[in-house]
């Protein structure tokens, strides 16, 4: 664990001299970091902005523009994302184009390489560093015709906002050490079909690449709703709760059949990230929305999510429809066009804010405890509850979590030290419960949904 972390957590004393810190018996809220907070006060938004800048002035991104060009097209802009992903992490991230060639397709004319720019910061724990946590932003860009790759296409909002956003996420937090792994990924082709993600999704998957949590950002610069009214204190985190899965797994049965349908992995990361969100980043809501996206509409988090990982797209309150995916133009003294002066950089950097805090909260704390369950041997008005010993050297214990059945956030906890079993007097009938690692500074991870053990 980074050394700066380690007296930042409100502690219960042990007597004598070289006693260790313990998280409090109760604890109603995972404690608060100091190194969170800074890197939540790190974030620029005069840098995001200057970032949107410069990927509106490569003219167009479409995955089939020009390559060749160091001013213009989606290859001038990829290399630059990569050189400046270089530049501020010298040393500490490793960047790197990850790609294929896709064949042709309804929305590819040509075999067309499709390039991910991908920025890792390695963890520095050895029982964690295997563990990773993603997050996304698509730096291609088109107009209404989506076959269109000549003309100008800013792209300033869908999406140099969100691919800023994580450049300026990537820049800050190499500066900081964290115990699992952190991918910081600009993906192209999301326009033309998720391409760049799902390749990426795909290739984690095949490797049993250990990816614990998704964030996707798409669509998060602007302030204001289409009629011009600001909402700069929200966002729309979009997560998913029953995959819509051709087959139903016997996990996914039992999940159902115990009432927990609003407790998927996905659901699980979403709570973790709005309670994240919202400590660090004061006055900023985190509405989650019980989607997996927009109506009908998918973004670069679906590949992971139907990939089998926990994934969450961010997205502003309202979108301007006349803002995206318009070629560029004037219609009775109005503009239209996704333009870069419809774009907040302070808006953005406050959701920037929320992901940072949030990768920062997953990367710091202990995994999600594996084989959760409830002992159903006999019928009583208790609950008693049994996981699998986490393997992290700095586990300081598990935090048990409970809500009614009809409330979308956790409402009680209580922390039962480095136990494998615990047992409440409280009704699974009525309740719902949950099980969180917590280190010694007091880092929590998300919680994990019980299973009955028959």
């Amino acid at each position: 664990m980074h050394p700066v972390l380690k007296t930042t957590f409100p502690i219960l004393l042990l007597a004598g001299a070289g006693a260790q810190a313990a998280p409090p018996a109760d604890a109603a809220l995972p404690a608060r970091q100091a190194e969170i907070d800074a890197i939540v006060r790190e974030i620029s938004p005069q840098r995001i902005h200057a970032y949107v800048d410069k990927l509106v002035g490569f003219g167009t991104r479409h995955t089939m523009s020009e390559t060749a060009s160091d001013t213009r097209g989606i290859g001038a802009a990829r290399r630059w994302i990569k050189s400046e992903l270089e530049r501020c992490g010298a040393g500490r991230l490793d960047v790197q184009f990850q790609s294929h060639v896709h064949p042709v397709d309804k929305r590819i004319t040509r075999p067309t390489e499709i390039v991910n720019v991908v920025a890792t910061l390695p963890g520095t724990q050895a029982a964690s560093k295997d563990r990773y946590y993603v997050v996304s932003g698509h730096y291609d860009s088109r107009v209404t015709d989506v076959m269109n790759a000549t003309a100008d296409a800013p792209g300033a909002n869908d999406d140099a906002s969100g691919t800023a956003a994580v450049i300026e996420m990537a820049c800050v937090m190499a500066r900081h050490a964290f115990d699992a792994s952190l991918v910081f990924m600009t993906v192209a082709a999301e326009e033309q079909g998720l391409y760049g993600s799902g390749d990426y999704a795909a290739k984690a998957r095949a490797a049993g690449m250990n990816i614990a949590g998704m964030l996707n950002n798409d669509i998060i610069g602007s302030s204001h709703d289409e009629h011009g009214k600001l909402d700069n204190a929200e966002v729309r985190l979009f997560a998913e709760g029953v995959p819509p899965v051709k087959e139903t797994t016997p996990a996914l049965r039992t999940l159902l059949q115990t009432g927990g349908e609003n407790d998927s992995i996905t659901r699980q990361l979403a709570r973790h990230v709005k309670e994240t969100g919202e400590r660090y980043v004061p006055g900023f809501k985190v509405n989650i929305i019980y989607r997996r996206d927009r109506y009908l509409r998918g973004g670069d988090h679906s590949p992971f999510l139907d990939a089998g990982y926990a994934a969450v797209r961010f997205t502003e309150p309202h979108e301007d429809f006349n803002h995206q995916h318009q070629d560029l133009r004037t219609e009775n003294g109005k503009k239209i066009g996704d333009l870069p002066e419809y774009v907040d950089p302070d808006y953005v950097a406050q959701v920037a804010r929320v992901n940072a805090a949030s990768l920062a909260a997953l990367a710091l704390a202990p995994a999600a405890p594996q084989e959760v369950r409830v002992r159903t041997a006999n019928l009583d008005n208790g609950t008693d509850l049994a996981w699998q010993a986490n393997t992290e050297p700095d586990l300081a214990g598990y935090r048990i979590v409970w809500r009614d059945t009809t409330a979308p956030l956790w409402q009680g906890a209580k922390f039962v030290g480095n136990v494998t079993n615990y047992r409440l007097d409280l009704s699974k009938d009525n309740l719902l419960f949950g099980v969180q690692a917590v280190d010694k500074d007091g880092n929590v991870s998300p919680a994990t949904y019980p299973l009955p053990a028959r």
